[in-house]
């Protein structure tokens, strides 16, 4: 599975109160002087958090840290966290105690409010000649991750070339059509007249009314994400990244919101219509990943699911499922819409980078000892062990400069699902050097297949002027200023996207939301994105 429809909305700030003391207690040790500094043997000992996804088996079932451990003749303690990062961090950035690393769940937005706490690793690039070969290699890896001064508190991951363009790709039951007599659907209304169909003809053939039409991922509190409706914007000519985020969209080269663009409402209105229909899953809303994967797995080669988004179909709907769904192209809103106009979710370069992969604490008992860690990470064999899992098992070396990606060592896992399963996977820190031969897994061999239809649709996108980067840099001022205005906008513009499609009133609504946004400073924060923006290219 791809990482972009689950990692990318850490920007939400929690509300810590008393939970604060007691996380930071839990957290003790992380940069503190109460944990001992250096094991019986006299090494350095490191302590690494990190926010795993929930898949990932434990750290101490992979080989790849105890290689770490010698190659940097230290003793790694390592603080796992799943579904409880976003608590745990606020904990230890508000109690100002973090440990000596923390890989994956420090983004950009973090280091606008509390830069203090971590390393400008740009003073320390003598010391790590895998991050300084990578930098000077590949420049706008470097730039990503750089602040305006030049300053770098996080390192990236990058994987330049190897991914597609698109995360989320649009899958329908080609089975299911085949049986009902059914074309694959071309416009909207098409595609309504479908899910009715899978709704009431037993496509399935299993006697029950058990077909689900139409699922997707619950869209977050914080924005939208991949694998959600928002995609369905690009029908309208409104180009998404990861879903959609907080509603900013570039139009040839002016940041706009899509929260209160007319076009919003008109998709909001078709989804009204399609739940009101029992078109959509009853727990779209509230499913969690897990759940939406295993009902997408159907039982046996009995399939639930007609239509929805996906990685690939074999992550989403499971090896012996996957062959029943074909790829789709973008959707038309209308059979006489022009076909120039339809674009479709471009994530732009957070495919080829991820900015927020490495921290390093500024307060770090064994500083030297950390950064020489934090280098390793950035290894040949150790990258493609971060991304792909261990040597021998998950990762075949076969040359110098070249390796295999294996299949799952368990059959019944697919090749994205067990990258999750066996390692850190996309966001952890590594660098793919441009020069390797890599034999890809198949769910990339897969995914390449499966984006074609969605090419003419990607080819009307301009990738500057249509796409806002993802490593926009903010000052701590004004990322405080748009956190403070997300509080009221994304609380309101989560709870009525979920309230207009599930239950209407999206009309008579409109116009008073529309009030609401602009009062909470939705406009603020299109010129504090544009501002990020215009700063971003006039460096590139």
């Amino acid at each position: 599975m791809s990482s972009f429809g689950k990692h990318r909305f850490r920007n939400r700030l929690v509300a810590i109160g008393a939970m604060t003391m007691a996380m930071s207690m839990m957290l003790a040790g992380c940069g503190g002087s109460k944990e001992p500094t250096t094991n019986a043997q006299g090494q350095p000992i490191i302590t690494i958090a990190v926010a795993k996804h929930p898949l990932t088996k434990k750290i101490s079932k992979m080989k790849w840290p105890k290689q770490l451990e010698k190659e940097c003749g230290c003793e790694i303690h390592w603080q796992e966290a799943s579904s409880d990062w976003d608590q745990k961090k606020q904990a230890m950035l508000a109690a100002g105690d973090v440990p000596d690393l923390i890989l994956k769940g420090i983004n950009l937005a973090d280091i606008a409010t509390y830069s203090t706490l971590f390393e400008d690793l740009s003073q320390d690039l003598d010391k790590m000649p895998n991050v300084k070969k990578m930098f000077n290699t590949d420049p706008t890896a470097k730039q990503v991750v750089s602040m305006p001064d030049g300053k770098i508190y996080i390192l990236p991951a990058v994987k330049k070339g190897i991914w597609p363009k698109a995360v989320s790709h649009m899958y329908i039951n080609k089975q299911w059509l085949d049986t009902l007599g059914l074309k694959v659907p071309t416009t909207w209304d098409e595609l309504e007249e479908v899910l009715k169909a899978f709704k009431t003809k037993d496509p399935n053939g299993n006697g029950q009314a058990d077909e689900i039409p139409f699922d997707f991922q619950s869209p977050g509190t914080g924005g939208f994400g991949d694998y959600q409706p928002t995609l369905l914007l690009g029908s309208l000519g409104i180009v998404t990244s990861v879903g959609g985020g907080q509603g900013f969209y570039a139009d040839k080269g002016k940041v706009k919101s899509f929260l209160t663009d007319d076009r919003y409402k008109e998709l909001i209105q078709y989804l009204n219509r399609l739940w009101g229909e029992g078109l959509i899953a009853k727990d779209a809303f509230t499913h969690d990943y897990s759940k939406s994967q295993s009902t997408a797995r159907g039982q046996g080669d009995k399939a639930k699911i007609g239509f929805t988004w996906g990685w690939t179909a074999s992550d989403r709907f499971g090896d012996k499922l996957a062959g029943q769904y074909v790829a789709m192209p973008q959707l038309k809103a209308k059979a006489d819409q022009n076909p120039d106009e339809l674009v479709y979710d471009t994530q732009g370069d957070r495919l080829d980078y991820s900015e927020f992969a490495l921290v390093v604490s500024a307060k770090s008992k064994n500083k030297e000892t950390a950064i020489k860690v934090a280098n390793a990470f950035y290894g040949q064999d150790m990258s493609l062990q971060m991304l792909w899992g261990d040597l021998g098992t998950d990762v075949q070396k076969t040359g110098p400069d070249s390796y295999k990606v294996l299949p799952p060592a368990d059959s019944t896992k697919d090749p994205s699902t067990w990258k999750w399963t066996e390692t850190l996977a996309d966001d952890s820190p590594y660098w793919i050097r441009p020069n390797l031969k890599i034999e890809l897994p198949a769910d990339l061999e897969e995914v390449k297949g499966q984006e074609q239809p969605l090419e003419p649709a990607l080819a009307n996108v301009d990738p500057k002027l249509d796409v806002i980067p993802g490593a926009l840099k903010y000052s701590s001022e004004d990322q405080t200023t748009m956190q403070n205005n997300n509080t009221t906008l994304m609380n309101t513009a989560m709870t009525k996207f979920a309230q207009w499609v599930t239950k209407g009133g999206v009309d008579q609504d409109w116009d008073n939301y529309v009030q609401t946004l602009k009062k909470a400073n939705l406009d603020q924060n299109i010129k504090l994105v544009q501002k990020a923006y215009d700063q971003y290219y006039s460096k590139n």
